[in-house]
């Protein structure tokens, strides 16, 4: 005690009143402890950030790299100044009985809020390790940091609350519970984003790294952040969208992983036949025909067939309509079919057709449906662009023709 007295002695030699001496006795006091703390807190951050630093060195894990990152040994170096301050300002306020009940109150406050600070930093911590985890890197972990956090600040909240004012548990629950109507409506975008973040994780639904499309709020591209509230999108053109979490299980979008994690992406186009264009080819043309060499064993084939059909039905084949007949648009399918299925960009694992949709006032739809090897979008739409560019080419040498406005001269490939 003697120790807190040196400078009320002090003043009262240099003839201060007694109350002037107490007074610059308390003065003097705690500003030797604020001092000696700031000390101590600068020597206690460089002993903790160089031990964190050699243990991160040593460490084959990254997480002890994270916690210097974060700031861990930076708030932690407050505990040595913060345990100073509680063995030594009562001391100094030794006589003050008020000043001492309003320091344990604003000490265990501040305790409570470097804890939090503390945990927070080790939180964020995790969060960052865990986003380098191949099991957890597409996770929505920044939704469930956030809530661990928010209930953390609503204990601190609370508890400071019971502490200041000295208000039993059960009354502060009783307070709440009448007020409640008014902290839903506060906290309703936070409770609904943690039941919808809990929802997509167990579900599911979304990743971080998904390609998703959400036309209601112009969302195209990858999820490069899934919070409480939003997550967040990064376009194709680079620019970013938020999203509000609980539209993802509230509104209808599209998640293209099923795509990416599957053998192909799909190409559903059609090119529009000419109807008039359309008819039954003649003996010298299936032999023109034939030498299109992807064709020719499936004209000889079916060459015989009908011929066998049309004799053993006696069919009059005076004209072209009686019996079995060849169209140049039934073996321009075909070709389309063995084209695409020969096709080194095209897996032919999956599904391939050529197929007919309903004629249309602008020709007769001819829709071809693939899926290419390469999902990359640049690489797919080459591959695309190629096989079309051939089928278009190909259509003359088939009689056919391809619908165009005489006018406008529209796109011949409609999709």
């Amino acid at each position: 005690m003697d120790l807190f007295r040196w400078a009320y002695h002090l003043l009262r030699k240099l003839h201060f009143t007694q109350i002037a001496a107490v007074y610059g006795n308390l003065a003097v006091n705690l500003i030797g402890i604020a001092l000696l703390s700031l000390v101590l807190y600068h020597v206690a951050r460089r002993a903790f950030k160089w031990v964190a630093i050699v243990m991160a060195r040593r460490t084959s894990t990254s997480f002890d790299d994270f916690l210097v990152l974060n700031g861990v040994p930076k708030r932690t170096a407050w505990i040595a100044p913060l345990l100073l301050v509680q063995n030594t300002v009562p001391l100094a306020l030794d006589g003050f009985v008020y000043w001492e009940y309003l320091f344990s109150k604003g000490f265990t406050i501040l305790a409570l809020l470097l804890a939090i600070r503390i945990i927070g930093s080790v939180m964020r911590s995790l969060r960052d390790y865990l986003k380098q985890q191949p099991g957890y890197n597409d996770k929505p972990i920044d939704s469930y940091i956030q809530v661990v956090m928010i209930m953390l600040w609503i204990f601190a909240a609370i508890t400071m609350l019971l502490i200041l004012f000295n208000v039993q548990f059960g009354a502060l629950l009783g307070t709440l519970g009448t007020v409640s109507a008014v902290i839903i409506l506060i906290f309703k975008d936070t409770l609904l984003g943690f039941v919808a973040s809990i929802q997509i994780s167990v579900n599911d639904i979304v990743r971080i790294g998904d390609w998703i499309t959400f036309e209601k709020f112009g969302a195209d591209g990858y999820v490069t952040e899934i919070n409480l509230a939003t997550v967040r999108v990064q376009n194709f053109d680079n620019t970013f969208t938020t999203v509000p979490t609980y539209s993802l299980i509230s509104d209808s979008f599209k998640n293209w992983r099923g795509m990416l994690n599957s053998g192909g992406r799909r190409i559903k186009r059609h090119i529009l036949i000419k109807a008039n264009s359309v008819k039954f080819i003649t003996e010298p043309e299936i032999e023109r025909l034939k030498k299109i060499q992807l064709v020719t064993e499936y004209l000889t084939h079916r060459q015989a067939d009908i011929e066998k059909y049309n004799t053993d039905h006696n069919v009059d084949k005076s004209l072209a309509i009686n019996g079995r007949n060849l169209t140049n648009l039934g073996v321009f399918r075909k070709y389309i079919n063995s084209y695409i299925e020969n096709h080194p960009g095209v897996n032919s694992d999956l599904t391939i057709m050529c197929r007919h949709l309903q004629p249309t006032d602008k020709g007769i739809p001819l829709e071809i449906y693939m899926f290419t090897k390469d999902k990359r979008w640049i690489n797919h739409e080459y591959i695309m662009a190629d096989i079309f560019d051939h089928i278009i080419a190909a259509v003359g040498y088939f009689d056919l023709e391809v619908f165009e406005l005489p006018s406008q001269g529209k796109d011949i490939i409609e999709g």
